[in-house]
């Protein structure tokens, strides 16, 4: 099945907005604030947490300025942060200019990232920032 435009663009959107809503759900319920809530399937099944654990804590930490502890808690945190701000903001532009830039974009660096020459290293800072995540106990 191939993936065009319109079916990525969707995606995308979905993931966004369920990221939104997770974010508004997490800053405004106290339950969050117990470090015993939790949502990693992974985390739940081995007790190990996996790469992307403390994402959430860490946009958090960004929306309230706090870039240093945002840091420290999990780095992709920024990475997820820059997608969520700006992916539906690229797909609205592309509606309105009526391109597939972000389409593009998104087909350029699937082709780069199956090469070993950039994969690798990306593998790499995962599993450095997963060994991260297992040392600090999240």
């Amino acid at each position: 099945m191939a993936l065009d435009r319109n079916k990525l663009y969707l995606i995308i959107f979905i993931a966004c907005m369920a990221g939104y809503i997770w974010l508004y759900y997490s800053l405004n319920n106290s339950e969050t604030k117990n470090k015993s809530f939790e949502v990693c399937i992974i985390k739940h099944a081995t007790s190990i947490p996996c790469p992307s654990c403390g994402s959430t804590r860490s946009i958090i930490s960004l929306t309230k300025g706090d870039f240093f502890e945002a840091l420290r808690i999990n780095p992709l945190g920024y990475i997820v942060a820059f997608l969520m701000l700006l992916s539906p903001l690229w797909i609205f532009i592309d509606i309105i200019t009526k391109r597939k830039t972000l389409y593009e974009f998104y087909k350029k660096t699937e082709i780069y990232l199956k090469k070993p020459l950039y994969a690798m290293p990306l593998i790499l800072l995962v599993i450095i920032n997963w060994i991260w995540n297992i040392t600090k106990e999240l």
